[in-house]
């Protein structure tokens, strides 16, 4: 009797055995099913890069097209550009904007340099929190950024001068409108300007004056230029509604023959080349500079080294090159 119910109980023993059995399989199978169905797990995504562009002035048409360099460039490589800068061009505020951008926490900041303290002690304040910050425009050499993306104000100067005294027919008088007196870029490219014409016997630089980076200003400043120093004979304007504005102040003096030479590729210098008021005018690339500053920072996320400065090389606005739509070497 005890030999049957030891049988018994093993036969019982056994059936839950291969029951459970069964069911560890059946449900091993199931989830295998259902990982096959769902395909390979992939990692989490990245959140997106986040970086802000804090222009000059917001609406300045040179900065229009390096934000649209940059948001370009940052929609290839999975990128958020967020742009700002003041209505107005006004540097306490374009610090307030960095200041502002800082306690954001973005991934990078990029901005013009404006030469001053309190800049490079923003600049110090965001890279010591782990957020990386490069110039465009203008440079800010002696603060911590990593690097500076643009013209290369200084040769932009020289080419200026070179393209003076290469004109034929050129007067040795010449009067200089600068976008703006405490801009480093403006102030570069004049010290470019002066170190050629000063090698050119008969030619002199007889008036510096600052539009305000403002076309009326330009045309208000040409204009009492010339009733002051009546014998000027050429105006260079160094930012880009220079140009523009002093063929204002050149027709509000009544003077003719007076040769301008501009900055930057506008609708307005493109007319008065073409109506053959303006001579020439040098041209950067606003475009190529924010997407560059982009890639640079693309690159800085990756661990590569960064060059301290990327020139970003002008071009020549004539004549002929407004004919056939383009600009020149």
């Amino acid at each position: 009797m005890s030999n049957r119910k030891w049988w018994i109980g093993l036969v019982v023993v056994v059936l839950i055995f291969g029951y459970v059995l069964i069911r560890f399989f059946a449900s091993t199978t199931k989830v295998d099913d259902l990982i096959h169905r769902m395909g390979p797990v992939k990692p989490a995504a990245q959140p997106a890069k986040h970086i802000v562009l804090i222009a000059q002035e917001l609406d300045n048409p040179f900065w229009r097209e390096m934000e649209q360099g940059a948001a370009e460039e940052a929609q290839k490589l999975g990128m958020k550009i967020d742009y700002t800068g003041p209505i107005r061009i006004d540097p306490a505020e374009q610090a307030r904007l960095l200041e502002k951008a800082i306690a954001a926490k973005p991934d990078g900041i990029l901005i013009q340099g404006v030469g001053n303290a309190e800049y490079d002690r923003l600049i110090a304040k965001a890279v010591d929190q782990g957020i990386p910050v490069l110039t465009v425009d203008a440079d800010e050499p002696g603060s911590r950024r990593l690097a500076y993306v643009g013209t290369d104000n200084r040769e932009a100067g020289r080419r200026m001068g070179e393209l003076v005294l290469n004109h034929p027919g050129g007067s040795g008088r010449i009067g200089v409108i600068v976008g703006s007196e405490f801009a480093d870029n403006q102030r570069q490219r004049l010290e470019g300007f002066r170190s050629v014409i000063s090698t050119a016997a008969g030619y002199e630089v007889v008036d510096v004056r600052s539009s305000n980076i403002s076309r009326i200003g330009a045309a208000e400043q040409a204009e009492a230029m010339l009733r002051q120093h009546g014998e000027i004979g050429t105006i260079v304007g160094f930012s880009s509604l220079d140009a523009g504005g002093i063929v204002e102040g050149i027709k509000a003096a009544g003077k003719e023959g007076v040769r301008v030479y501009g900055f930057d590729d506008l609708e307005a210098t493109r007319k008065g080349i073409a109506d053959g008021d303006i001579e020439a005018s040098i041209v950067q690339q606003p475009l190529e500079i924010g997407g560059q500053a982009v890639h640079l920072l693309a690159q800085w996320f990756q661990g590569q080294k960064l060059p301290a400065q990327l020139f970003i090389p002008t071009t020549l606005l004539d004549r002929k090159s407004v004919q056939t739509g383009g600009s020149g070497p």
